[in-house]
């Protein structure tokens, strides 16, 4: 049996592991399927501390491959599904992936970004079911049936390496120093992380947790598959409905949902007769954050849902750094939380020197037990976000109060969430500036009342470019070619010159400010 979940698959049988709309795995059949799964790695030719990619929405086989990853060795990237072709080569070959396994829901895409791909030599569709497989593919469920159901020897930690959309054009991928793959470590630590997290939020063992955000995002990894490690069974969707998934809370008794600030405002505007009938007597932790939560969406959900609902502060480099429970941030409403206790935070100001209890400025962070990470073949970018070894920031601006708890004001680094997602704008400038009628253009965010913030582009053109409507359809048209279409500017605006210092150096502030005066919040 697979070391992280054999002790579960004793206990729990042939009660469901894994639920999705196309059916139920119990943790027996998980246990075997794991083994399957390293084996087939192993006789592919793929090793300990090699990476493979997995382009799939959420379906039971994403966290049957996260789990092959965590008892192989292997470092595993789940790329986002709204990547286009040219991102998701990128990624591959950014990687060094060995192997790709491709939802047969984006299957088209993966076999195009894959071609060229060399070193790619694995190449397997998840859900195939009758469909024709694209040339050098095979299927998922004949990989695993022609392997070894036995228990794999010489298990060995590893985990997921998630791309970032980058500060500075394409994404980067987090290599953390604890789950990066390979040989050395056992496999079974990984179960104590679980439990150590678990733990700290007050999830349940034995519950039954519901994905619906994407598998892809590094919160849905810690909130779905870490539960799962101490025993949870997981109720997963695609794609989320607020009705829908306000029933299936009751339906499935689920005791435990990650959550985004969007999905909080969803399930508010959710059908009156459906969130009459919604009961939540199960539901114990609800865990929000990845984006700020509009205070008075928080309110009404806790006025609804009650006490259960604990945000946390942190990021795909850095983990989790604080949290909040509902109590503390009716008290605190501005907070993001305290710091765990495994989590020192330096404050530093304009002059690069530490800044009083209370006093504003660039928020860096210390993991105590010496965690820390890398973004993968770029080592200017890993310095660039560390104020010393061990010491990084997420770009964040903010405060530590005097009891303790961290707030946060602006960001320093050019970026936007929405959604919950999120978006840098280097990237969506580059793409854009190739077009031949733009001469200069600034990414920014925008208030948004459902996302929090959306993409906003503003334009100069080139000499003798007219400015219309139909410009702007032409120019969206051709962003949304290049670029996922949650990247793509949901309003262009147009202005003579951008403002720009002598050394090139642009005044965005000057750009996004107008765009917030009155919203009480810069993000």
């Amino acid at each position: 049996m697979a070391e992280i979940v054999n002790e579960i698959a004793r206990r729990r049988g042939t009660a469901a592991a894994l639920t999705d709309e196309f059916g139920v795995t119990t943790w027996l059949e998980l246990d075997e399927r794991i083994n399957r799964l390293v084996h087939a790695l192993r006789d592919a030719g793929i090793a300990p501390g090699d990476t493979f990619a997995v382009l799939s929405g959420n379906r039971r086989e994403l966290l049957e491959l996260f789990l092959a990853a965590g008892v192989g060795g292997y470092a595993m990237v789940p790329i986002n599904w709204h990547f286009v072709v040219d991102e998701v080569a990128y990624v591959l070959e950014n990687s060094d992936a060995v192997a790709l396994f491709v939802d047969q829901r984006f299957v088209e895409v993966g076999a195009a970004a894959v071609a060229t791909i060399a070193a790619c030599r694995l190449r397997v569709v998840l859900g195939a079911q009758e469909r024709e497989l694209p040339p050098e593919f095979v299927d998922y469920e004949e990989l695993l049936a022609a392997s070894d159901p036995t228990e794999p020897d010489d298990q060995a930690l590893g985990g997921p390496m998630f791309y970032t959309s980058g500060t500075t054009g394409r994404p980067k991928g987090v290599r953390s120093s604890l789950l990066s793959g390979g040989a050395d470590t056992p496999a079974s630590l990984l179960t104590l992380v679980a439990g150590s997290v678990t733990g700290s939020f007050g999830l349940p063992a034995d519950g039954t947790t519901l994905l619906c955000g994407p598998g892809y995002h590094s919160a849905q990894w810690a909130f779905a598959l870490l539960p799962m490690l101490a025993g949870s069974s997981v109720v997963m969707r695609h794609k989320f409905d607020a009705d829908e998934t306000l029933e299936l809370i009751d339906r499935a008794r689920v005791t435990n949902v990650h959550l985004v600030p969007t999905q909080f405002t969803r399930l508010l505007r959710a059908d009156p007769a459906v969130r009459e009938a919604f009961r939540g007597d199960t539901l114990q932790t609800v865990l929000h954050g990845a984006a700020p939560c509009p205070p008075d969406v928080k309110r009404q959900m806790i006025e609804w849902w009650g006490p259960k609902i604990t945000e946390y502060y942190g990021g795909t480099e850095g983990a989790i750094i604080s949290l909040i429970t509902s109590e503390e941030w009716l008290a605190h409403p501005t907070s993001v939380g305290k710091l765990l206790s495994t989590v020192e935070a330096i404050v530093v100001g304009d002059d690069d020197q530490p800044v009083g209890v209370g006093e504003t400025g660039q928020l860096y962070f210390r993991n105590l037990l010496g965690l820390d990470f890398e973004y993968h073949k770029e080592p200017d970018k890993t310095e660039a976000a560390h104020r010393e070894p061990g010491v990084f920031t997420l770009g964040d601006i903010g405060s530590v109060d005097a009891e303790g708890y961290l707030h946060l004001s602006d960001r320093k680094i050019d970026m936007i969430i929405s959604g919950g997602v999120n978006i840098y704008p280097a990237e969506i400038e580059m793409t854009m500036a190739a077009h031949p009628a733009i001469r200069d253009v600034a990414v920014f965010g925008v208030p948004d009342d459902e996302f929090g913030e959306q993409v906003k582009a503003v334009i100069e053109v080139e000499d003798g470019v007219e400015v219309h409507d139909e410009l702007r359809v032409q120019l969206l048209a051709y962003a949304r070619e290049h670029l996922a279409g949650y990247k793509v500017p949901r309003s262009i605006d147009f202005v003579d010159a951008l403002p720009r210092h002598p050394t090139g150096k642009l005044s965005k502030r000057l750009l996004r400010d107008p765009y917030w005066e009155g919203r009480g919040r810069n993000i």
